[in-house]
């Protein structure tokens, strides 16, 4: 995120309007809807995630214990049965 100054930014206009609701903090100007990223999507960790999730899936097919992933992959047992047993997407 990025700081700008909006009197530099805004035609002059626009920036009287701005100062009648609000002068002198910070404020965070949201991107549109439709431009909004996912959570992960810039980091790449919705990817690692994915990828690690189908491995432990397919490790467990292949027959490794709950407890063994668990430590393994350091999740909580929990976890990996929400893994294993979600259903597929």
């Amino acid at each position: 995120m990025n700081y700008i100054n909006a009197d530099v930014l805004l035609p002059e206009d626009l920036l009287k309007e701005v100062q009648r609701y609000i002068s002198g903090v910070m404020i965070y100007v949201p991107r549109p809807e439709g431009e909004r990223k996912g959570w992960g999507a810039n980091s790449g960790s919705r990817t690692e995630i994915r990828n690690r999730n189908r491995e432990i899936r397919r490790e467990f097919a292949e027959g490794a214990a709950i407890a063994q992933l668990a430590e393994r992959y350091f999740l909580a047992i929990d976890t990996i049965k929400k893994i294993v047993y979600a259903k597929a997407k």
